[in-house]
C-alpha cells in the first residue's frame, strides 16, 4: 500500500515542498529511506519504529520504502521523523481523511513519541502558504515562530499520538495565534543607550553620519577609549526594522537554530561581534552542511570586527564580496546557496601594535616598520569598502567625571530616521536604499558641489594626494551629512566634515 504526505526542505533560508511517499510491500521486513537523505534522516527509521511502538501503534512487518521527493535535493535533519511515521500509519490504514493532503508535517520524534523542536519553522510556514495548503503541523515549541505567517493554520502538537488524533478528526487542536503588532513592538527595545557614553562627541557624530547613510566605519584608538562600548550602541540609532526585514532576519536565525524560544520574531537589528580567531567559514558561511555565517547573521544589522588587524588575512578577504553585493553565494557540486548579507560593517583597531601611538599619557614603543606592518594586515581592497575612518582618543578625566546626561539614542535616531527618509525618496524605484550604495551614475547625479565646496575638495585632494576611490567616498559621506543638515545641495562645510573622516588616507599620504 502507498501513502503520501507533505513535508518541507530548507534551501538556504527558504523552504520547498517535499513529498514523503511511503510504500509497504510484501517481503522480508526492511526499512529504506531514499531521496538523498543525510545521516540524521537515515537514522529516522530507528526513531520512527520506537516512537510508533511506544505510542501504542503497530509497526508493520513489511518491506517499507520512504521516498523523499524531489530526489535530487539533499534532505537534512530530523524533521522528517513525523511525516514518515504518519505516512506509515496512513499506508496501514490507521489514518484516513482529507487532512493528510492539507498540511505540512514536520517534527523530530523522541523514542516515546514526543515531538522535539526543529530548525527553519518560519521558512517552512512561508512555503506552506505559498503552496496553498491549509496549514502546518509541527512541535508546539515552534508554533509561535511559524504563526508569524498569517493566512494559514499553525497546529502545535506535543506527541505523535496527538497528531494522529488530529488528522483523524478525533481531537481538535486550536491553531496558534500571535499578536504581530504586540510582538513587533515588544521586541524593539534596546538595553544600551548613547547617553551612557562619556565624551567622544566627534566619534558619536561620525557614527550618526555612518548610520544615516549606511556607511561602513573604522574606529582607530588606544585600548580603553570606548570603541567597543560605542559600537554596541549603534543598533539603537539605526532606523527601526520594517516587518519584511524582521521576517528575513528571523529566517536566518531560524535555519541556523539560533532563534530563542521566547522570541518568535526578531524586531531589533542584530549585532554580531565574532572573535578574531574565527575561520573564513564561520564568518562567511558554508561547511559540509552549509549554514549561514556571522556576516549573514548580521543581515540588516551591524557586523562588528574588534581588533581588525588580528583577524587572519584570508578571513578578511572573504568579506569583500558580501560587502559589495549584500549577499553570500556558497557553491557545492549539487547546489548553490545564497544567503543575504546586507550589513553595516563597524571595525575597530589600535593605531599601532602597542596601542598608544599619539596617546599623550602613554609612550608608544613601536618602530615605524612595526606600525606599517601592523596596518598592512588590512588590505587596500577591504579599506576601499570602508567609507569613514575616525580616531577615538582616550577619554579625558573631566568627561568621565561629568555627571550630566549625554544625548540619548532616541534623539540621534530621530535625525537618522529623517535622513533615511530623504534617501528612500531620492532612490525610489531603484535597488539602492542608502547613500553608501550609490554607484558612479548616482554620485554624478546627486553629489553636485557648489563652487566653494568644489574648490576645497580640489585643494585638499591635490595637497594630501587623495586617490579616486577616496574622492568618491568623500562625496558619498558629504551627501549624507547634507541630508542630516536638511540641505538639497552639498556645501563647503559638508565637504570639510567629510574630509575629517578619512584619517588613514591623511596619515598614509
Amino acid at each position: 500500500m502507498l501513502a503520501k504526505v507533505f513535508s518541507s526542505a530548507l534551501i538556504g533560508i527558504d523552504a520547498i515542498l517535499v513529498d514523503v511517499e511511503v510504500d509497504l510491500a510484501p517481503g522480508l521486513p526492511a526499512f529504506a529511506t531514499v531521496g538523498l537523505p543525510d545521516g540524521a534522516v537515515k537514522e529516522s527509521k530507528d526513531r520512527v519504529k520506537a516512537a510508533l511502538k511506544n505510542s501504542g501503534y503497530d509497526f508493520p512487518a513489511r518491506r517499507i520504502t520512504a521516498n523523499l521527493a524531489p530526489a535530487d535535493i539533499k534532505k537534512e535533519g530530523a524533521a522528517y521523523d513525523l511525516p514518515i511515521s504518519v505516512g506509515i500509519l496512513a499506508a496501514t490504514g490507521e489514518i484516513k481523511g482529507a487532512r493528510l493532503r492539507e498540511y505540512f508535517l514536520l517534527g523530530e520524534l523522541s523514542l516515546d513519541g514526543g515531538l522535539k523542536s526543529i530548525r527553519g519553522a518560519l521558512s517552512m510556514a512561508v512555503a506552506a502558504k505559498r503552496a496553498g495548503l491549509a496549514g502546518l503541523i509541527l512541535p508546539v515549541e515552534n508554533a509561535s515562530e511559524a504563526a508569524v505567517v498569517e493566512g494559514i493554520d499553525i497546529i502545535g502538537a506535543t506527541s505523535l499520538s496527538q497528531v494522529v488524533e488530529f488528522l483523524t478528526g478525533r481531537e481538535h487542536i486550536a491553531p496558534c495565534r500571535v499578536d504581530l503588532q504586540a510582538l513587533f513592538a515588544s521586541g524593539c527595545e534596546y538595553g544600551e543607550d548613547f547617553s551612557e557614553v562619556k565624551g567622544q562627541e566627534h566619534a558619536k557624530r561620525a557614527l550618526e553620519v555612518a548610520a544615516s547613510g549606511g556607511h561602513n566605519i573604522l574606529m582607530i584608538g588606544p585600548p580603553g577609549s570606548g570603541k567597543t562600548m560605542i559600537a554596541r550602541r549603534i543598533p539603537s540609532i539605526l532606523p527601526r526594522m520594517s516587518f519584511d526585514e524582521a521576517i528575513e532576519t528571523t529566517k536566518i536565525f531560524s535555519v541556523s537554530g539560533m532563534l530563542e524560544k521566547e522570541r518568535a520574531l526578531l524586531a531589533v537589528r542584530p549585532f554580531r561581534s565574532p572573535h578574531h580567531t574565527i575561520s573564513d567559514v564561520g564568518l562567511i558561511g558554508g561547511g559540509a552542511t552549509p549554514k549561514p555565517g556571522e556576516v549573514s547573521l548580521a543581515h540588516n544589522g551591524v557586523l562588528f570586527l574588534d581588533e581588525l588587524p588580528e583577524f587572519k588575512k584570508n578571513v578578511l578577504e572573504v568579506l569583500r564580496q558580501p560587502l559589495e553585493d549584500g549577499k553570500v553565494t556558497i557553491s557545492r557540486s549539487l547546489l548553490s546557496l545564497t544567503y543575504p548579507a546586507r550589513v553595516m560593517l563597524v571595525a575597530a583597531m589600535n593605531p599601532c601594535p602597542c596601542g598608544y601611538l599619539s596617546d599623550p599619557t602613554h609612550t608608544c614603543t613601536c618602530t615605524p616598520i612595526a606600525i606599517h606592518r601592523y596596518r598592512s594586515r588590512i588590505s587596500g581592497p577591504l579599506l576601499d569598502r570602508i567609507d569613514i575612518h575616525i580616531e577615538v582618543p582616550a577619554v579625558r578625566y573631566r568627561d568621565l567625571a561629568d555627571r550630566g546626561e549625554a544625548e540619548s539614542s532616541a534623539a540621534i535616531a530621530l535625525r537618522v530616521e529623517n535622513s533615511r527618509k530623504l534617501q528612500l525618496e531620492r532612490f525610489k524605484g531603484t535597488k539602492i536604499h542608502c547613500n553608501a550604495q550609490m554607484t558612479p551614475r548616482f554620485i554624478k547625479k546627486y553629489c553636485e558641489l557648489d563652487a566653494s565646496g568644489n574648490r576645497m575638495l580640489e585643494l585638499v585632494t591635490d595637497r594630501l594626494g587623495f586617490s579616486a576611490r577616496t574622492y568618491t567616498r568623500i562625496l558619498k559621506v558629504a551627501r549624507t551629512i547634507a541630508d542630516l543638515d536638511g540641505s538639497t545641495s552639498i556645501r563647503e562645510q559638508h565637504i570639510a566634515e567629510a574630509i575629517q573622516y578619512r584619517s588613514l588616507d591623511r596619515k598614509t599620504n
